[in-house]
């Protein structure tokens, strides 16, 4: 089976719009999306429009439950906080109900998907050291999964449960069966890894392969879009820096 996982689109309709051409064209089997298709960008209700168009599976992230205040904006710095309570005002109710009831987790046959941790989800925090990736390896092996996929960090990384914990950042992951595996898919409309490009995950379970892939996109019309609506000119400037 042939799954597609992206997520942090942060209402970039230029990715997005490349990454979904891209996907039809691998001819996947699933559409996994985890999370963040608002915030940050200037374009959070046609991002959300074009996902739902999907009828793909999608899980919560933090700043799509902070645009309808399920989640405190308290600690985002402010340009995020900006960007949350801007993008608030662009849904309507049905929109915010929509994101709302979004899941935390979700599992499948081959693999389970959060979009921060997979051990509190609900927390929106980060797997910035070994214990967090402990602490997510074993929730994962409790979902009963040994593959899993994040987004969150915007940064596409390989993290493997061997003893120590070790990483890759090599965009060609093989999957071992018996290893337990995270994958972080990076991010469609904000990448944070000082590569400018939109980042996606391919995972193919009868290859046993993951595959980060990577495209161009149109920055300077998602950027002129930003300072058009008044947004933060930072949230513009950073697409073209990838960090």
């Amino acid at each position: 089976m042939r799954y597609a996982l992206l997520g942090d689109i942060h209402g970039n309709t230029e990715a997005l719009s490349v990454v979904l051409a891209a996907i039809r064209e691998s001819q996947v089997d699933k559409i996994v999306c985890l999370g963040d298709v608002v915030g940050y960008g200037a374009e959070p209700v046609a991002c959300l429009t074009m996902i739902r168009d999907l009828n793909c599976d999608v899980i919560a992230g933090n700043h799509d439950w902070a645009a309808v205040g399920k989640l405190s904006i308290d600690c985002f710095n402010a340009y995020a906080k900006a960007a949350a309570i801007w993008t608030r005002e662009q849904l309507d109710e049905e929109q915010k109900a929509w994101l709302a009831d979004l899941p935390l987790t979700l599992v499948y046959d081959h693999c389970a998907v959060a979009h921060g941790t997979f051990h509190q989800p609900e927390a929106f925090n980060y797997i910035q050291t070994v214990f967090d990736a402990q602490q997510s390896f074993e929730a994962l092996k409790g979902m009963n999964a040994r593959l899993g996929f994040l987004g969150h960090s915007h940064v596409p990384v390989g993290f493997f449960d061997t003893d120590p914990i070790t990483y890759t950042l090599d965009p060609e992951m093989p999957v071992d069966q018996d290893l337990a595996m995270i994958v972080n898919a990076g991010s469609v409309g904000q990448p944070r890894d000082e590569n400018n490009k939109a980042s996606f995950a391919l995972f193919d379970s009868d290859a046993n392969q993951v595959n980060i892939v990577r495209l161009d996109y149109d920055i300077d019309a998602a950027a002129a879009k930003i300072r058009a609506v008044g947004l933060p000119e930072i949230l513009a400037a950073r697409l073209y820096q990838g960090k």
